[in-house]
């Protein structure tokens, strides 16, 4: 019998393990397959020792999963629970119910479209208090850097903000207003400081002829926000970063023009990194009706022939992970009686169906549960530099696992979604892959349709 690291301690104090013939384990060498059989022991949240077999000595619970796949929970860094103030949109009850039920184990919060904004310590604990009683998941928090808050900065890194969001345009809330250059640059020697990142959404706006004036036509709505405004706003951070020797990271990259702009930053060494999107790798705009403001997200999404060299830039490590960006809101706010692009509150809901949605589409390319681990799991988790979770299987880490059926088809509809509201893009898509249970440090919060919980605990830097 295998293992790595034989703890110590004797089997009948452990209290868990769970036992499958496909667990996805860190590569050993080049010969040796990542899934294969094992037995994960799990004492206090923790993974004690993976064996390759049960052993007779052991007392406690044993959970066998036969052939379903054992896998590192995914971890979201990209979701907006809208909680306080906007939770008729969402909520962290019922956004970190929808997570578990993806395979989600860790997620962060964005700073806006609560109210108030994560951009004070006094907001910031206001959203920490609701999140440790209604939340299912693990879960950290990004603050927000606007005017005016550059002297709650320092005290929020301190309090444990993960990071900061900025946004280069309008952000559509007010509450949440446009940071300047200036006030870009007065952030960064702060955030350098202490070694956090600067999350931007990076367009910068400038004139641009459109086709129509139509709002209801997507190829509209799409000449609206070029690529070049993606291409200029990174331009600029990348600049800042250089400059001030501080970590920034492009969230929602929907713009494949300014993948040789990163991989250029990526050479010099300057800290930089990106993430993009389910609906940006999976959707394109040839396949968008007029009038389906279901559809509308900043950036948008854009061509097919764009959508291809988002994967290449993938592939090439240019883009570091995929995110959801769940940012959903009321139906009524998506303007789908009048399909108007101009009006319609843009952001994609879809948390709970990233990882059948990424693996559908993995599954037609060629790619391994391997590469979904790393981008959905392991590369997110350590962009968040977080204590006790490396996105990996590994002994004295976390035992944040998700248990699925990678074979498994279905229809999505309705019934499916634990999300609050029922609009998104991926409805009536045949998709591929089952989350059946969902473990957040060794504890199954969902298991078949059935929570436990709320067992979530905020998340710390290192």
């Amino acid at each position: 019998m295998w293992s790595f690291l034989f703890p110590k301690e004797v089997f009948s104090e452990m209290r868990l393990a769970i036992k499958s013939r496909s667990v996805l384990l860190p590569q050993e060498g080049i010969s040796l397959s990542s899934l294969r059989p094992a037995v994960l022991y799990i004492k206090n949240g923790k993974i004690e020792q993976i064996s390759g077999e049960l052993d007779p000595k052991f007392t406690g619970e044993v959970i066998d999963v036969a052939s379903d796949v054992v896998m590192p929970g995914l971890c979201d860094t990209h979701v907006h629970m809208n909680e306080p103030g906007r939770t008729e949109w969402e909520g962290i009850e019922t956004a970190t119910r929808a997570a578990a039920a993806g395979g989600i184990t860790t997620l962060v919060d964005m700073p806006l479209n609560s109210i108030p904004p994560t951009t004070t310590v006094e907001a910031l604990q206001l959203k920490r208090a609701l999140a440790k009683k209604t939340a299912f998941v693990d879960y950290g928090f990004w603050g927000g850097v606007i005017s005016g808050n550059k002297q709650e900065l320092e005290p929020l890194i301190e309090k444990g903000i993960l990071g900061f969001k900025a946004f280069m345009i309008d952000s559509g809330v007010p509450e949440f207003p446009m940071a300047s250059e200036k006030v870009i640059r007065e952030s960064l020697p702060i955030l350098a400081k202490y070694g956090v990142p600067l999350l931007v959404h990076a367009e910068l706006e400038s004139p641009v002829q459109m086709k129509n004036s139509s709002v209801r036509s997507y190829s509209n709505y799409l000449a609206s926000r070029p690529q070049k405004w993606e291409v200029d706003a990174i331009r600029l951070m990348i600049q800042l970063a250089e400059e001030y020797g501080a970590h920034v990271h492009i969230v929602h990259l929907s713009a494949a023009e300014a993948l040789s702009e990163i991989e250029k930053a990526k050479a010099k060494k300057i800290l930089i990194s990106a993430e993009t999107c389910p609906h940006y790798l999976t959707l394109k705009s040839e396949e968008i009706s007029d009038g389906a403001t279901h559809f509308k997200c900043a950036p948008p999404i854009r061509e097919n022939d764009n959508r291809e060299k988002l994967w290449e830039g993938l592939n090439r490590g240019t883009i570091n992970f995929i995110v959801s960006d769940h940012s959903p809101c009321t139906p009524q706010l998506k303007k789908m009686e009048l399909g108007n692009f101009k009006e319609a509150w843009g952001g994609i809901a879809g948390l709970q169906f990233s990882l059948p949605v990424i693996w559908t589409e993995m599954v037609s390319r060629g790619l391994t549960l391997e590469y979904l681990s790393n981008l959905m799991a392991q590369s997110t988790t350590q962009f968040l530099k977080i204590k006790g979770k490396s996105g990996k299987i590994e002994v004295g880490m976390d035992a944040d696992l998700v248990v699925w059926d990678p074979e498994a088809l279905f229809t999505f509809n309705e019934s499916q979604i634990y999300h609050r509201h029922k609009v998104t893009p991926y409805l009536g898509k045949k998709l591929q892959g089952i989350v059946k249970k969902t473990f957040v440090r060794g504890q199954c919060v969902y298991d078949l349709g059935k929570f436990t919980g709320p067992l979530g605990q905020e998340v710390s830097r290192l």
